[in-house]
């Protein structure tokens, strides 16, 4: 049986269970979402965007579901003791693909922000979550966002009016946990209205050995003059695969940081897709991912400048160890009536082993005469001249190169608008290249 029919048949089977256990504002969109994935089916490895990841044999396992939402028996507020020093979070929880409910946060929150479950507010709110659920995320670009809109039951939603300023950043943490291989479909929606501000930090966490296959979609409407900064950071084992898709639609004066970074992970594959439909719109879109043993991190980036004036900054960086595989295809498209666009893109590359292999692909499409537009990528092995110099004042080699790899990451970690985000994330870094283990210190679920 096909990767494509046992997802079908298994919709099919359960459509009324999946409906059931969710709110009717997402139900609506299952069946047209189901049709889409009937026709598209996965991606395959011989299209142009997916020919370093393998997704049909990624989903071809017999994973196991939670589509009756059963209660998972961890209490992550109890296990969970992760503190970023000086960094004060409103905590919030997804165990698998269901929004932890049982213990709620008692910060006090401004009037009309709205957080939590995407499916209670659905229940709570329908009328908002309606006009903006899947809207943005386009189906038909890729079916395995189609089959996570037909699946996917609960998730994490934020809500800020109009000029209305989250003066706490917010922490969500993703935490897989089974005994058995395990499949979740989870979606994150954040709306935030004109002049509105915040932050999200979403970290991704394994508390098990088993085989994990995550899928996430992830809206993000920036209204006009709001601010927005979203970080996704994972820290997954080998036996986890992760499929994620993001998209932002940025109105007019909007400002948007995306800054997406693999510290641990098994395979994963990150999709952007980022459009500028109001003048003076900002987006700073940056990547870093870290990878040895046998780990693969895929990075594939579209940023649309549908309307003039607008800037773009987009840098992803690589450092790939042993025999693991890096891949980076980013693509920025400039529209006929986008004059005046300012957009940038690098992709800087160190393969520190021979083994190690890295594809990277930087394009550039513009229609329109009066933009300021570059692209570029290099990929190349440990500056030999520095070393030698590093040597020579009398630092081992393992602690030199692990200051050459710490330096050629730093200038994405100085991207990042929290301070104590961006120290805290420094100590990670290097705790990974000195081959530490590099979860979050104190932290029950990591040990």
């Amino acid at each position: 049986m096909s990767a494509e029919k046992q997802y079908i048949e298994l919709y099919e089977r359960f459509t009324s269970l999946i409906d059931a256990k969710s709110a009717p504002v997402l139900n609506a969109q299952r069946t047209d979402a189901i049709s889409v994935f009937k026709k598209m089916g996965f991606p395959k490895i011989t299209s142009e965007n997916y020919k370093h990841t393998d997704i049909p044999t990624a989903y071809a396992p017999d994973y196991g579901l939670n589509l009756n939402r059963l209660d998972i028996p961890v209490n992550p507020y109890e296990v969970f003791r992760c503190d970023v020093p000086n960094l004060s979070t409103l905590l919030y929880f997804i165990v698998n693909d269901s929004f932890y409910t049982y213990h709620e946060n008692k910060a006090r929150l401004p009037e009309g922000v709205l957080v939590g479950s995407l499916r209670e507010l659905a229940l709570s709110h329908p009328e908002l979550i309606e006009k903006y659920y899947n809207k943005i995320a386009d189906n038909s670009k890729d079916g395995t966002v189609a089959l996570n809109t037909a699946l996917a039951q609960d998730g994490f939603c934020l809500y800020v009016p109009q000029r209305t300023i989250l003066e706490k950043p917010l922490q969500l943490i993703n935490i897989l946990r089974g005994e058995s291989d395990f499949m979740v479909n989870r979606r994150l929606l954040v709306i935030l209205e004109e002049g509105a501000q915040a932050k999200l930090l979403v970290c991704d966490h394994t508390m098990d050995n088993a085989k994990f296959l995550a899928s996430q979609v992830t809206e993000i409407y920036a209204g006009k003059n709001s601010v927005f900064d979203f970080y996704d950071m994972e820290e997954s084992t080998l036996t986890t695969t992760r499929v994620a898709s993001t998209f932002v639609r940025q109105e007019a004066g909007s400002n948007v940081l995306v800054n997406g970074i693999t510290l641990h992970n098994g395979v994963t594959r990150n999709n952007y897709y980022i459009t500028l439909m109001g003048e003076n719109a900002e987006t700073n879109l940056c990547g870093m991912a870290i990878a040895d043993r046998k780990e693969s991190v895929d990075n594939y980036t579209f940023i649309d400048h549908a309307v003039p004036f607008c800037h773009s900054n987009e840098l992803f960086k690589y450092v790939i160890d042993d025999d693991a595989q890096g891949s980076f295809s980013g693509r920025i498209l400039v529209r006929t009536d986008a004059q005046k666009t300012v957009a940038y893109q690098s992709n800087k590359n160190l393969c520190v082993t021979p083994e190690a292999r890295m594809f990277t692909k930087p394009q550039l499409e513009i229609y329109a005469d009066d933009v300021k537009c570059s692209h570029g990528a290099t990929v190349g092995q440990l500056d030999q001249n520095a070393l030698f110099y590093l040597r020579s004042r009398g630092i081992s080699e393992s602690e030199a190169k692990m200051l050459l790899m710490f330096a050629f990451t730093n200038d994405v970690i100085e991207n990042i608008r929290l301070d104590a985000l961006k120290d805290r994330l420094r100590q990670l870094v290097e705790k990974r290249f000195r081959g530490e283990l590099s979860k979050c210190a104190g932290c029950g679920v990591c040990r």
